[in-house]
């Protein structure tokens, strides 16, 4: 796997990953659409004078848009210029180059484009053994080359690659095609070119139509005119105004745009895809602004809501999905994203996000378009996530060779729920978080069937709530440590450790107001609050490991939430100083966005350790950082 850092545009499905030249040269680089690659190589070349130009700069001023400057320079000025625009549409790219000749003599500029097809599934990119492909020999006709490939299930993919401007045409390579261009320029003249992939990807089955994406996609302006009442706030009117507009850009273009509305895809590159957990998350912290958002992602949820079981792709009737791709691998069933429900969280999420928006917006309209859907995902809670009849929600964590998630909890590296000794927990697990959600959403069906005059329904409801929340006290309240158990094991033993999850409680408001005080002392101890944030878990802890996956690093998202839990709970001065942590993490990165995760490092004066393969840009955590800036705190 290569790990070395990419430059990346985006917009709906469609994504390129290129180097920090905007080239892309093989490996996990190349045109992606629905989690397949199409180019894996796209390479520019320009000389003039025996030499390759130099790149002096290149930007993305808005995700989808790339702007390069390469020049030859001889003595104290530029002789000449190469200035590229390419631009991400859905299922297209398209490549505008200007040449100009900035030098008192006419000189001649070599311009040459390679192409190679890829066709290959994006999780062969993450680690799967790559798979044998027998690829078609491109179709040449002038200045239009295609390429196309028909997968083991039968589909046809391919790509057009087509000139504009400047004359050239296509020549055959060994794996691919080449363009080339030979420009004499005068002094003063500047000339133009352009090059347009335009992708044919029919997963539509599975996928949304076009017709779908130009009806519900909207323009970067009119997005960006949701968040104009941030700019009153103080910290936004002031130093962090960049990242905040950094941050809502990248929102905009994390957007899927689906037959049932806009869904936030989890990340990108490699997460450009619906996530249940990441979506509802990142819905709920964009509701202030764009509820259309939290309509798109639960009306989604709900069209690929299970509706029978599948041991292979973890599902049962009610639960909502993990993950949901689009690939060949996953369309051949040799994974199993089509889509996967491994996540014992976005069930209660889903129906956190209903009951939030309907609570923001007093849309009831949505409550009943979704009752089928909602219903049965609270059957599901009942029947299918309490494995053993106690009240809590658990996952059967041995999962290992079924292909599936042992962890199936936000943390869900397969090491992050252990005991003090460093013993990882075993049997069915009863995360504690999970448990928060399930008591919000058993608050949220009571006040859904008092509106609808089911009063039996409504007590029911209300009675199982009470319940879960006394159960959950007495089984996860760690007296000692003053806070909540991360977790029961398959023995009801708790892991008595201190953890992150504790915050997520008070977003629930599952805490008795007697226990809050103690439990945000303790999460603002230096065991759990790095000053840049919460630690996943505890310094001092067996398995704390300050650059690790969930074992003490710092999640934003996760600390963000803590924030809005400290608001649930009164708590206005220490939700203020989390608010100020994670804006100011921002202006420790060359991006000005908060990453995915950091070093659980205590903050100092050096700057916060980053880990090496964080996602950038994550939706949850530019949706973190939006929502902290709206607080009146």
């Amino acid at each position: 796997m290569n790990f070395t850092e990419n430059l990346v545009l985006k917009e709906h499905y469609t994504f390129l990953v290129a180097d920090m030249d905007g080239q892309v040269e093989g490996g996990e680089r190349g045109l992606y659409d629905h989690d397949t690659k199409f180019l894996s190589r796209y390479t520019w070349s320009w000389a003039a004078r025996g030499q390759q130009l130099m790149s002096l700069a290149v930007a993305t001023p808005r995700p989808d848009t790339l702007y390069a400057h390469h020049a030859l320079i001889e003595g104290p000025s530029q002789v000449l210029a190469v200035r590229r625009t390419a631009r991400i549409a859905a299922s297209r790219l398209r490549d505008e180059i200007e040449v100009s000749n900035t030098s008192l003599m006419e000189e001649e500029l070599v311009l040459s484009l390679e192409l190679e097809p890829g066709f290959s599934d994006v999780f062969e990119t993450r680690g799967w053994a790559r798979r044998e492909r027998r690829l078609e020999a491109p179709t040449v006709a002038g200045r239009a080359a295609t390429f196309a490939y028909v997968a083991e299930d039968g589909l046809r993919q391919g790509f057009t690659v087509r000139l504009d401007g400047e004359p050239a045409t296509f020549e055959r390579t060994e794996g691919g095609v080449r363009a080339a261009w030979v420009l004499a320029l005068a002094p003063g003249e500047a000339r133009r070119l352009a090059v347009e992939v335009a992708v044919d990807n029919p997963v539509n089955g599975a996928a949304p139509r076009p017709s779908d994406y130009e009806a519900g996609a909207m323009s970067y302006d009119d997005w960006r005119g949701s968040f104009s009442r941030l700019w009153s706030k103080p910290l936004a009117s002031g130093g962090h105004r960049r990242s905040l507009e950094r941050a809502i850009d990248d929102l905009r273009a994390l957007l899927l745009f689906t037959a049932e509305g806009p869904v936030p895809a989890a990340g990108i590159p490699w997460f450009v895809a619906a996530f249940g957990r990441d979506a509802l998350i990142t819905s709920h912290l964009l509701l202030p602004f764009r509820p259309d958002v939290a309509a798109g992602t639960l009306r989604h949820l709900a069209r690929w809501q299970a509706r029978e079981s599948d041991f292979h792709r973890a599902a049962q009737p009610g639960k909502i999905m993990h993950e949901l791709r689009f690939g060949e691998l996953t369309r051949l069933g040799i994974t199993p994203h089509a889509p996967y429900y491994g996540s014992i969280d976005a069930t209660p999420l889903f129906l956190m996000l209903l009951g939030a928006y309907v609570d923001a917006t007093g849309h009831a309209a949505l409550l009943d378009e979704l009752r089928p859907a909602w219903e049965a995902a609270l059957t599901w809670l009942v029947d299918h996530g309490d494995l053993d009849g106690d009240g809590f929600i658990e996952f059967d964590s041995e999962g290992e060779g079924t292909g599936h998630l042992t962890v199936q909890s936000w943390k869900d590296s397969h090491d992050s729920m252990s005991h003090a000794s460093g013993d990882l927990a075993k049997g069915a697990l009863a995360v504690s978080e999970v448990q928060g959600y399930a008591y919000a959403a058993y608050v949220h069906a009571a006040a859904w069937y008092r509106a609808l005059g089911d009063q039996a329904a409504a007590r029911d409801w209300e009675g199982r709530a009470s319940a879960l929340k006394s159960a959950f006290d007495a089984a996860f309240w760690l007296g000692s440590k003053g806070t909540y158990a991360m977790a029961l094991d398959g023995e009801k033993r708790p892991l008595e450790v201190i953890s992150s999850d504790a915050g997520h409680l008070l977003w629930c408001g599952i805490v008795p107001e007697e226990r809050a005080a103690r439990l945000v002392g303790t999460l603002f101890s230096p065991a759990s609050w790095s000053g840049w944030g919460l630690r996943t878990l505890g310094a001092g802890e067996a398995r704390y490991n300050p650059l690790s996956y969930h074992n003490g690093s710092v999640w934003p998202h996760d600390t963000a939430l803590f924030a809005a839990g400290l608001v649930r709970y009164g708590f206005r001065e220490e939700a203020a100083r989390v608010r100020d942590a994670l804006m100011a993490l921002t202006l420790e990165q060359a991006d000005l966005r908060l990453p995915e995760l950091v070093a659980g490092y205590p903050r100092d004066d050096r700057p916060p350790v980053p880990y090496p393969v964080a996602c950038r840009p994550q939706a949850w955590d530019a949706a973190a950082l939006v929502y902290l800036a709206s607080l009146d705190i």
